[in-house]
């Protein structure tokens, strides 16, 4: 994996990155207004979300993962020999006794809403009253406020210098700092290799929704709002997002959809069944059969991206979705899986 990044970042003409130094331990890093402090690279760590898991996959530190959790998709190809050696300790939230039964000395988390002050998994606190660093990705509490909301509002725009942030600190963390620049090297050849699809494209007139799920077919979907992740990838291809709400993941009426006639949907793809709609095929079938949507001009012209859902998310994936969206909007047509 090392060798792939160091050819990636010679592509990029950034092999001449500066050596970093090696981390000076005690190390405290501010995370999210909470101090975290480190008296040595962590042997032992756990994940709880797909994103912090395939950062530190993409860090070649697979070996130090001793639990992972909350998954959306399956892990990357890559991956897979690395994430079979791993414990799953759940598919979706695991308990706080799963957590601190693998003695890890540091905890990963992808969202607030699993470890903070509402955390279902627990509080900071009560991770740090047991000697246990928690590490927040920033993307999801720098500019965001996740006690509005189920999944929190977005106070900012939702800055991709979070996910370098996250491979950054990360790497400082674990001291291998150099594996760091090569990957968020390779994270900016992706998305400004996204970006030179579109070049001298007129996208003004387009628009797009996220449909992520639903808790039930019957009922208004999960789709993303303005300013958060889902919505900066279609800012940074040139695409509006029909969706108002500043909510992460809010939810809206398919009339509403329909009134908004979005040129594309683009729907999450999903290995969880936490809901009927994480079926990315029971999209479809909704979409081609409902009363209301298959009359929308996306559905009648097969304007339908399948994403995986973890690219709708902060981390290594994202870029790679930005790649598959800017070649259906280059080229007008989705490609089916």
């Amino acid at each position: 994996m090392l060798a792939r990044l160091i050819t990636l970042a010679a592509t990029f003409s950034l092999a001449g990155l500066a050596q970093a130094a090696a981390t000076q331990y005690p190390l405290t890093i501010d995370n999210c207004g909470k101090p975290q402090t480190f008296a040595q690279a962590p042997e032992r760590a756990v994940t709880i979300g797909q994103a912090g898991t395939e950062i530190l996959y993409s860090l070649g530190l697979g070996d130090k993962l001793v639990g992972t959790s909350l998954w959306f998709n399956n892990v990357l190809p890559e991956f897979k020999a690395q994430n079979d050696k791993v414990e799953r300790l759940a598919d979706n939230d695991p308990s706080f006794e799963a957590v601190i039964g693998k003695r890890p000395q540091l905890l990963t988390v992808q969202f607030e809403w699993m470890v903070g002050p509402q955390g279902v998994v627990g509080t900071r606190e009560q991770f740090s009253d047991l000697k246990i660093p928690t590490y927040l990705l920033p993307s999801d509490c720098e500019g965001k406020d996740n006690l509005v909301g189920a999944d929190g509002t977005r106070t900012q725009n939702f800055q991709i210098d979070t996910i370098y942030k996250s491979v950054s600190q990360l790497a400082e963390i674990f001291d291998v700092q150099e594996r760091g620049q090569q990957l968020n090297a390779e994270l900016k050849g992706r998305l400004d290799n996204a970006t030179r699809k579109l070049a001298g494209k007129d996208l003004s007139n387009t628009s797009a929704v996220f449909w992520f799920s639903s808790a039930d077919l019957e009922i208004d979907p999960y789709v993303a709002g303005r300013q958060g992740v889902a919505d900066f990838m279609l800012q940074t291809l040139g695409v509006r997002n029909v969706v108002e709400s500043s909510e992460e993941w809010p939810t809206v009426g398919w009339e509403t959809l329909a009134k908004a006639n979005p040129t594309w949907i683009i729907i999450a793809r999903m290995d969880r069944r936490r809901f009927p709609a994480d079926d990315f095929q029971k999209k479809l079938e909704f979409l081609h059969q409902d009363p209301v949507t298959k009359n929308m001009d996306a559905v009648k012209n097969n304007r339908i991206i399948i994403l995986d859902a973890d690219a709708m998310q902060a981390g290594v994936r994202l870029f790679r979705g930005l790649e598959t969206l800017a070649s259906a909007f280059a080229s007008g047509k989705a490609e089916q899986p």
